[in-house]
């Protein structure tokens, strides 16, 4: 044997003995440390060790479960998400789990059209909910999100989808209905030079909000707040929102949260019916000090939310929304005694009998595009009815 040969074999049994020593090591360390149930950098709640049984182990399911387990559950896992997104970045690749990494760090994620049927389905139940509810006047407004308004930061041949094409459909099959649409499209798309959208998460600014906004007072027929009426005050500088979490791009700069607080406060109440409780604020502080500083707005989402104000006439007004709503709501607070929010992912009530036991006079939809698409609650409106 050649001395090249021997040192060769010589290299080669110490690179397998360190891969050995690092995998054995991962192994063991997985083992001592406990396992999480929420990751703070992705923004939600990890997989738990599945329950073993006869039925999930026959059904293929046992195993599904147990595979995502140890990927959520993977010692450092955080670590290596980064260094596997650098590493791609490095390399020229400008997409992650759905996510694109745009121009001037924008982090625009693809749109997955549903699967055929499902929008028919979702008008069918809003249909449906109209007509168990004929004396509610009813606007719906679905936000395009920046996969749609600002796809010149996408780059180049990026396939997001057609957002724009799912929304025209809603909107024409909304309208031919007779129940009125509030298009924010075109408010949206004349301001997108402007931060109304947050780089590294997929809600809309208060900015963008308090645009969409002046478009649903012209559909209500109501006098909007102008910009010079607020106090706009910067409570961050240090947001990294969902897409930040799930793409796991991580040299990218933080977002600013902006709010818009009257100059002229009214007083009002927030109550969190299911968790009985109150507050005097549209606005959580401390969730600042958290990873979703998004949740300052009404403190999150929550099934059931009341909010009473100081304003002279008796109208009610029912939010039926997703979490896009939470920016918003602070702005109507002007215009109605009452405010009940409705979060259909969580909220198990007749949402019909709700209206009539509340004497609701006026109801807003209120989704951005890729919630209505993705999630199927919004059928829960028919399902109540039958």
């Amino acid at each position: 044997m050649t001395t090249l040969n021997r040192y060769d074999k010589i290299s080669k049994n110490i690179l397998g003995l360190l891969l050995l020593l690092f995998t054995g090591s991962i192994a063991i360390l997985n083992l001592l440390v406990p396992d999480r149930t929420f990751s703070e950098s992705e923004n939600r709640m990890l997989e738990p060790l599945p329950q073993i049984s006869l039925k999930s182990l026959t059904s293929g399911k046992f195993t599904s479960d147990f595979e995502k387990y140890i990927s959520d559950q993977l010692i450092f896992r955080d670590l290596w998400i980064g260094v596997k997104t650098d590493t791609d970045r490095i390399m020229g690749k400008k997409e992650s789990n759905g996510i694109y990494l745009g121009k001037d760090g924008h982090l625009i994620q693809q749109f997955i059209p549903p699967e055929d049927g499902d929008l028919e389905k979702k008008v069918d139940a809003i249909l449906a909910f109209d007509r168990a509810t004929p004396n509610l006047r009813k606007y719906v407004m679905l936000v395009p999100t920046a996969t749609t308004l600002l796809k010149e930061q996408l780059p180049a041949y990026a396939p997001a989808g057609d957002e724009k094409a799912y929304l025209d459909q809603i909107r024409q099959l909304i309208q031919q209905r007779g129940i009125p649409f509030v298009n924010v499209y075109p408010a949206l798309y004349t301001q997108r030079e402007q931060p109304i959208f947050y780089k590294t998460d997929h809600h809309w600014t208060t900015r963008g909000a308090y645009f969409a906004y002046r478009e649903l007072c012209k559909q209500m027929g109501i006098p909007p707040q102008q910009e010079e009426d607020f106090n706009i005050r910067q409570v961050s500088r240090q947001f990294y929102g969902s897409l930040h979490s799930k793409s796991g791009f991580r040299q990218i700069q933080p977002d600013s949260i902006e709010l818009y607080l009257p100059k002229d406060p009214e007083k009002y109440t927030v109550e969190y019916v299911d968790e009985d409780q109150t507050s005097d604020s549209l606005y959580e502080m401390e969730q600042l000090h958290k990873k979703d500083q998004y949740a300052v707005f009404l403190n999150g989402n929550h099934p059931l939310i009341r909010i009473t104000t100081a304003h002279p006439e008796k109208k009610r007004l029912l939010v039926v929304k997703d979490s896009y709503a939470n920016s918003l709501i602070p702005f109507l607070t002007k215009h109605f005694s009452e405010i009940d929010v409705v979060d259909l992912r969580y909220y198990e009530g007749d949402l019909t009998t709700f209206v009539k036991e509340r004497e609701i006079d006026e109801l807003l939809l209120l989704y951005n595009v890729h919630t209505f698409s993705e999630d199927p609650s919004i059928k829960n409106l028919s399902e109540a009815i039958q």
